[in-house]
């Protein structure tokens, strides 16, 4: 799908989400990738094959009081 140079990584890849968007909704929340990858704003994907990706927002750090 991708026609960049260099192409931007297959849906496949452990790097698909920095792929090209070629649409962006943000008042919808999602964006589809060049390379077919729909990415939400909650940090799922849903992939060109109809596999889901579950969000993967990094962990808040959090900070424990010394008593």
């Amino acid at each position: 799908m991708c026609a960049h140079n260099p192409p931007c990584p297959t849906a496949m890849a452990p790097d698909r989400e920095v792929a090209r968007p070629v649409a962006h909704h943000p008042e919808q929340g999602w964006s589809l990738l060049c390379n077919g990858v729909l990415v939400f704003e909650d940090t799922g994907e849903l992939l060109p094959d109809g596999r889901i990706v579950a969000p993967h927002r990094p962990l808040a750090l959090t900070v424990g009081s010394a008593a």
